[in-house]
């Protein structure tokens, strides 16, 4: 395996973690980075870097991001944000890993990637729903802001610094890990 290879998984994985906070940010960033030839992507998704998918992807960027800023929204993006999370993330994860055979490319892309996204996205909308038992949903707007900000940061650290990335995923995917642990055990 070559450093190139180890560093668009890096990249996959990094990309994947911010589909778990908000579904279009890594998409759009991931597509402005192709479009400006920061990244270079799989032959058969170089469509992502098309002006069409910069564009695309910037408007539904924007529609996400304002949809989790109304109340009842944002809980029923919740509800579908799991399944399109791991779909995404799988999808991000296959368009930039290099240099490795087909069947390994799907198997990390679906585990890794889809994994890794549906983790972050499940303990999203369990923040949320704590957010909106406790506080009525007054306190849902912080959690959306947060939520943004970690998918942008993480989105642009995968791209200019993946490696730097993936240790934040790892950081992520352990609170991720003690919250389930938590709710787990407070479970009769």
């Amino acid at each position: 395996m070559t450093i190139e290879t180890l560093i668009s998984i890096f990249l996959g994985i990094g990309l994947s973690a911010s589909v778990g906070f908000r579904v279009f940010v890594p998409l759009f960033v991931l597509s402005l980075a192709a479009y400006f030839n920061v990244w270079e992507l799989n032959e058969s998704w170089e469509w992502v870097g098309s002006l069409t998918a910069v564009i695309t992807l910037g408007v539904a960027t924007l529609v996400e991001i304002f949809a989790y800023y109304i109340p009842y929204i944002d809980n029923a993006l919740d509800s579908i944000a799991i399944p399109l999370a791991a779909v995404a993330g799988t999808a991000v994860m296959v368009s930039t890993v290099a240099d490795l055979s087909p069947a390994i490319t799907w198997a990390l892309a679906i585990i890794a990637g889809g994994g890794t996204a549906a983790a972050v996205a499940g303990s999203s909308g369990a923040t949320r729903l704590a957010s909106t038992a406790t506080t009525g949903g007054i306190a849902n707007p912080v959690v959306s802001t947060i939520e943004t900000g970690t998918s942008v940061v993480i989105s642009i650290l995968s791209i200019f610094v993946p490696i730097i990335a993936f240790v934040v995923v790892i950081i992520i995917l352990y609170f991720v890990f003690k919250l389930y642990k938590k709710i787990k055990t407070s479970q009769p």
